[in-house]
């Protein structure tokens, strides 16, 4: 049609003519967002955590959350559930402002969230678990049966398939991952939370969820999509924000940026593609044979564990959390003891059992927890910088620590590892986790260990934080470190990684060049289903 703009002068008579109710056409209303975050501010002391953040999601929609540790957006996520409240700003649900700082009433909003550590009982069942906390505590008696029928009807409608009496400790990752979706659904959530949802996934798994998400936001709902996984962001989400010191500094529909652009928005600065040079492997500097073990929990087991590591090569070692991985880095940290099987170091073999003995063979240790078994947050960073070489005569003298030399030693890490926001007498639980990690990196690195034992290093560190550690291992390998890298993003291990071996329910397949993988078959391999795997897991 041609638009033509009316001749000057008055109204024509039809004009003015009331038109018949038949054909008047009703009045469009606009619904809210199901979220609106308007100039949120926060401060901790002196620091700026949020700076009038101010963004919306709409129903039917995912948003997708961006940005480096230490950027925000814990900070801004926590004052929406309501576990902080903001200095200044409101958080609408639906167009109606949401208490500040009241979990309660953020739950009666329809606000549900699911955390990267999952909050289960693994004692109970996946209906108690989805129950626990939504009845009153005055009434006598749980009706579950009500509460079964609406479980398994949330399950069916949301495509999260799941047995109500198992229990949860018998549960796969992926499938606490669905008990946890379901909690939030069963509390009649509208806006769902998903922290790092895709962390501790396979690849299969994560399509799962892809899926789950799609068929939640075609039925209306809006989520919040917070990850470090720039390809899968770009895949699942419609829109996308990044947070950069506090500040919302991008926004853009996922469709309009590349990688290359968010990293660039979350750090700063334009950060070079990382290229990874092949190792070039010498002798064999790490031997396993026979080996046997099991957790104390016996959740995890070790069943007849055989590798080579040499000298000059990165080997990874990929599998969903649970299934080994974590007891063969403390055996091999000396924090835990074999039941049989054999390690040698340079064809020699070693008694196992005692990390001093394994530190003394020059084995470095980067350990899968930071926190709990990385650093003692209470202690400075130059006593943890030194505190697996407390009889070192570099910080010891005649049985008394020599402050000055570790405090010394401490800002050589911080300055040649770029650990920010530190001093030598910094208390070390105050650093963000990616410079705590860039600390443990110096402690073991700066000691040029033969073998390199690096259990998650990267887990739960942005963008530029994991650049860095990467670079290091890297560095380390060429010059002849021998290094176990155990990680659960396939695509750090493909990446990196000179060969690759997969553990499953205590099994290890033989290690495979890593240009013949890809992520499906290691997600197939982590699954079990991939025959080398499948005909071994049975085994006793």
């Amino acid at each position: 049609d041609t638009a033509t703009t009316p001749p000057p002068g008055p109204d024509p008579a039809w004009a003015a003519a009331p038109l018949p109710a038949a054909i008047i056409a009703p009045r469009m209303t606009i619904a809210p967002p199901a979220l609106r975050v308007d100039g949120i501010t926060k401060r901790f002391g002196t620091l700026l955590a949020n700076d009038t953040i101010s963004f919306e999601v709409a129903r039917g929609e995912i948003l997708a959350l961006l940005g480096e540790n230490g950027a925000g957006k814990t900070t801004l996520m926590n004052i929406v559930f309501g576990h902080y409240v903001a200095d200044a700003g409101r958080v609408d649900i639906d167009g109606v402002a949401v208490p500040p700082g009241d979990p309660r009433a953020a739950l009666a909003a329809g606000i549900g969230m699911v955390h990267q550590h999952f909050a289960l009982a693994d004692n109970m069942t996946v209906l108690d678990n989805v129950m626990l906390g939504s009845e009153s505590l005055w009434r006598p008696l749980s009706n579950r049966r009500a509460g079964r029928a609406k479980l398994r009807a949330l399950a069916t409608d949301a495509g999260l398939a799941t047995d109500p009496d198992l229990a949860v400790g018998q549960l796969t990752v992926g499938e606490k991952q669905r008990v946890e979706i379901l909690k939030a659904l069963y509390r009649d959530a509208r806006l769902l939370i998903l922290d790092e949802p895709t962390a501790v996934l396979t690849p299969q798994e994560a399509e799962t969820l892809f899926i789950t998400l799609r068929r939640l936001v075609a039925r209306g709902m809006a989520i919040v999509f917070i990850s470090h996984k720039l390809n899968e962001v770009r895949a699942i989400a419609d829109r996308i924000a990044v947070l950069r010191q506090g500040r919302l500094v991008m926004r853009c529909a996922a469709a309009e940026a590349s990688n290359a652009d968010l990293a660039s928005a979350m750090v700063g600065r334009t950060l070079p593609q990382p290229r990874f040079a092949p190792g070039r492997p010498g002798a064999v500097a790490l031997g396993l044979r026979g080996l046997v073990a099991e957790s104390p929990d016996r959740r995890q087991a070790l069943r007849g564990i055989d590798l080579d590591l040499h000298a000059g090569e990165m080997v990874g070692i990929a599998g969903v959390a649970g299934n080994g991985q974590a007891l063969l880095a403390d055996i091999l940290c000396g924090m835990a003891m074999p039941r049989a099987g054999m390690l040698a170091v340079d064809g020699v073999p070693l008694k196992l059992g005692a990390a001093r003995r394994m530190i003394d063979q020059g084995f470095g240790r980067i350990p899968e927890d930071r926190h709990a078994a990385g650093v003692v947050g209470a202690l400075s960073v130059a006593e943890n910088a030194t505190l697996e070489r407390l009889a070192d005569p570099r910080f010891a003298r005649h049985g008394w620590r020599d402050r000055r030399a570790a405090a010394a030693h401490a800002a050589a890490i911080i300055a040649d590892y770029d650990v920010r926001g530190a001093t030598p007498q910094t208390r070390t639980g105050l650093l963000s986790g990616g410079n705590m990690q860039k600390l443990i990196l110096g402690r073991v690195l700066g000691e040029a260990p033969r073998v390199i034992i690096a259990n998650q290093p990267t887990r739960g560190l942005d963008i530029g934080a994991v650049a860095f550690v990467q670079a290091r291992l890297d560095a380390a390998r060429a010059a002849g470190a021998a290094i176990l890298l155990i990680s659960e993003d396939l695509e750090e291990l493909l990446a990196m990684c000179d060969r690759i071996a997969v553990m499953f329910r205590g099994h290890l397949s033989p290690p495979l060049p890593a240009a013949t993988l890809d992520p499906r078959l290691l997600g197939l391999m982590m699954a079990g289903a991939a025959p080398a795997l499948a005909e071994t897991s049975h085994a006793p």
